[in-house]
């Protein structure tokens, strides 16, 4: 018996829609992760991109557990001395809130060209709406990530 692996002509790509209203971002962040990798799929295969496309919207209701928000910190360098810019998540979310999700599934995938490649699936919408419906995406419901309260 040989082992099967999917040839990149073989791989069948779907499309999702997430819901972040009320989720919470780290583990919402790891679901997404997860789906864009392709690892719920039976033919996931380490190196290459079998995974899925994903749809986020209501990106600016997204919520973080026990004052993450407010103590946890997005660091950017400039590459110049003394370039460091610091920032908390409740600044980000205020602001750019797509952002704040897309950096935190950034994270949670491969660094390399592999991750960058899995990244470009992804599409983050503040709002409610996105402009991906024809496509016809499947909700991916999450309620495991639901914050508590």
């Amino acid at each position: 018996m040989r082992t099967y692996s999917p040839k990149a002509s073989e791989i069948q790509r779907a499309w999702y829609v997430v819901d972040a209203d009320g989720l919470t971002l780290g583990r919402m962040a790891s679901e997404v992760a997860r789906v864009l990798r392709g690892k719920h799929k039976a033919t996931f295969t380490p190196h290459l991109d079998t995974g899925d496309h994903v749809i986020i919207v209501n990106a600016d209701k997204v919520v973080l557990s026990s004052g993450k928000a407010e103590s946890k910190k997005i660091y950017r360098h400039s590459g110049y001395p003394g370039g460091l810019r610091t920032r908390t998540y409740a600044e980000e979310l205020a602001t750019k809130p797509e952002e704040a999700v897309r950096r935190s599934v950034r994270g949670m995938l491969p660094k390399n060209r592999l991750g960058r490649a899995q990244l470009k699936k992804l599409k983050v919408y503040a709002g409610p709406t996105h402009p991906h419906s024809a496509q016809q995406p499947q909700v991916l419901d999450l309620p495991h990530t639901r914050a508590a309260g």
